[in-house]
């Protein structure tokens, strides 16, 4: 009992302090993955104390987490400065980060997106980083939030994924209509979608009737002469 008792002391005196770090790293993480906007310099001063104290063993893989997806974001503020020297240093930091946490949790299907997303803003186009996608759909591939990033990058190399993956992303089109993202994914069928917008439209078979109609209308008030499935649309329309 009292080995039980000072093993407990000995933990609770590691733990709690990084649960404490956790509770904010864990709140910033998810204002990270709602989109939200932050107030110039206020994700650099999050930055600074992670950096001073890394993360300790206990719960690591959050704290790496957070550090990661703050990376991210201060990488992307960079970029859109403009200033190529700090993008440089910060994308590169942003890989070593995304990297880290991904070795601790290699099941994170949006920090498989990111990687694949940051190499190819970094540089270009590489069939060696389609495998951090596929990954991305491996790891979780009905995600809605996900989805809404993830499937325009992947129809922008549809032709370039396997035919298993190519079969996750018309899904996801799919899913996203049933969801009734309904803006996202006309955008997303009539720029990088539209060379495949026969598979798509396709895939929307069996989703639910009054989804395929409100996209079917977004479609035909953007010009687009396309059918939706089991969708009747007034030629009048088109005229």
């Amino acid at each position: 009992m009292l080995l039980l008792g000072a093993v407990g002391v000995l933990w609770s005196s590691a733990a709690l302090p990084s649960f404490w770090r956790v509770m904010p790293a864990h709140d910033i993480s998810m204002r990270i993955l709602r989109d939200d906007r932050f107030k110039p310099g206020v994700l650099s001063k999050v930055l600074a104390p992670m950096e001073r104290n890394p993360g300790p063993v206990l719960v690591s893989h959050e704290l790496a987490r957070a550090e990661a997806l703050v990376r991210l974001r201060v990488a992307e503020e960079a970029i859109e400065r403009a200033s190529s020297e700090d993008a440089d240093r910060e994308v590169v930091l942003t890989l070593a980060k995304v990297r880290s946490s991904l070795s601790l949790n290699p099941a994170d299907s949006f920090l498989w997106l990111m990687l694949y997303s940051v190499e190819t803003t970094r540089n270009g186009f590489d069939l060696n980083n389609v495998s951090y996608l596929d990954q991305s759909y491996a790891t979780a591939p009905r995600e809605a939030w996900i989805a809404l990033r993830r499937n325009k990058l992947a129809l922008a190399i549809f032709l370039k994924l396997s035919e298993a993956v190519q079969a996750k992303v018309t899904q996801e089109f799919a899913g996203m209509v049933d969801g009734d993202f309904i803006d996202d994914a006309a955008i997303n069928l009539k720029t990088v979608g539209w060379h495949n917008r026969d598979r798509l439209l396709a895939s929307l078979e069996h989703v639910d009737n009054l989804q395929r109609k409100s996209l079917a209308k977004r479609l035909v008030g953007d010009g687009l002469k396309v059918r939706v499935p089991g969708v009747e649309i007034d030629e009048r329309l088109w005229r």
